[in-house]
Order: structure tokens, then C-alpha cells, then sequence
């Protein structure tokens, strides 16, 4: 059965169709324009109560029974344990995973996302102060995993959803004003991921 994603083309969209797309699952897709409040609309906080995109609907849930999924993560680890696919078994092998997806959802995204909003804050006080901390800490942040990819193929060791958790704001990069050749290890991973098919057509796919 079909499942229905509502989303926007932003990083934590395009997570999940990637992941939907390496998993081959079929799907739907429902725009959330975010741009114009939908994510406030009472049918919207029914499936995603943080008025946050992207969320899904499996009809086809555990038992059968339909279920709605929201945050970016836990759709991934829902998908992976649905699927039985890009989520390891055994917790020696689910904890780099684990790790890197919480990782990104707690610094490799709200931090280059700052950068996002600072850069567009019209105040050239403000947005110096703000850009420049920011920045920091995104470089840090793309310091740690250069170093981290500098070990392994990729983040957990083999492929999993803490890739394609990650690769939804590494796809931003430009945008964060980060240069993907001062992080060579990076740089490889990220060509490496993009030129997957799947991964491919889940940022094709129109989701605005």
C-alpha cells in the first residue's frame, strides 16, 4: 500500500525520500507549502502535532492497522524497522546508527539551519553576531564528520538511515557556506551518495 508523505522541499523532506526511494517503497506525495502556514492546518497537527514537516501515514502499519509518523528520525527508524532495511540488527550494530542519526538531528541540522536564518536577518548586527557563531559551530560540526568518514565508508559502517539523515543537510552545503573540499572525506561520501540511483530520484522527486 501507498504510503503519504507530506512534506516541503527542505532538508528533513528530502530525508525521507531518499530513504522512501532506497527502499522501494511506494509512495505518495502531499505538499505542505510552509511557506503560506499549512503546517498549522488542523489536519496537518492530527498526523504531526509540532507543526513540523515532514510526517507520513503508513496505511499499512504494525498488525495492519494504519499509523501516522512524525519528526524526521523517527519516520527513518519506523522505515528501517519496517523494511528490515538500512537499520542493522543487534544493538552493537544499531548503536552507530543510532549515534549518527542523533548527531544530525541534534547539531547537523539546527545549527546549519541557524545559519540559514542569520543569513537573511536584514539587521548587520544582529546577523554578524549570529552568522558567526553559527558558522562556527557548522564547521565544527562538518570537523567531526570529515574525521568520522575518515574511519569508515560511511557514518555507521555500512550504509544505513543516519546516512541519508545526514545527507538531507549536507545537500545544503552551498547554502551553510561551507566548501565540500576543505572536508575531503566529506566530499567522497557525499558524491558517493548522491550518485546513487535511488538517492537520486528521492531528491528529484517534486515535494513542493
Amino acid at each position: 500500500m501507498t504510503i503519504q508523505l507530506h512534506t516541503w522541499n527542505t532538508p528533513n523532506g528530502r530525508k525521507i525520500s531518499v530513504a522512501l526511494e532506497e527502499m522501494g517503497l511506494p509512495y505518495s506525495v502531499h505538499p505542505v507549502n510552509i511557506s503560506k502556514n499549512e503546517q498549522f492546518a488542523p489536519a496537518f497537527l492530527e498526523i504531526s502535532p509540532n507543526n513540523r514537516i515532514p510526517a507520513i501515514i503508513d496505511p499499512d502499519g504494525p498488525d495492519g492497522a494504519p499509523i501516522s509518523v512524525f519528526e524526521s528520525g523517527a519516520i527513518l527508524l519506523y522505515l528501517g524497522r519496517k523494511t528490515g532495511k538500512f537499520l542493522p540488527e543487534g544493538l552493537r550494530a544499531q548503536v552507530p546508527v543510532l549515534e549518527w542519526l542523533m548527531w544530525q538531528m541534534g547539531g547537523f541540522g539546527p545549527m546549519p539551519g541557524q545559519v540559514h536564518h542569520f543569513l537573511q536577518v536584514e539587521n548587520e548586527a544582529d546577523r554578524a553576531y549570529g552568522l558567526a557563531r553559527y558558522k562556527k559551530e557548522t564547521l565544527r560540526l562538518y570537523g567531526v564528520l570529515d574525521r568520522r568518514l575518515a574511519r569508515v565508508e560511511y557514518v555507521a559502517g555500512a550504509i544505513s538511515v543516519a546516512d541519508f539523515a545526514i545527507l538531507g543537510w549536507a545537500w545544503r552545503h552551498e547554502r551553510h557556506q561551507v566548501d565540500l573540499a576543505e572536508f575531503p572525506q566529506v566530499k567522497r561520501w557525499y558524491e558517493a551518495m548522491m550518485a546513487r540511483p535511488a538517492t537520486q530520484r528521492g531528491f528529484a522527486v517534486a515535494l513542493s
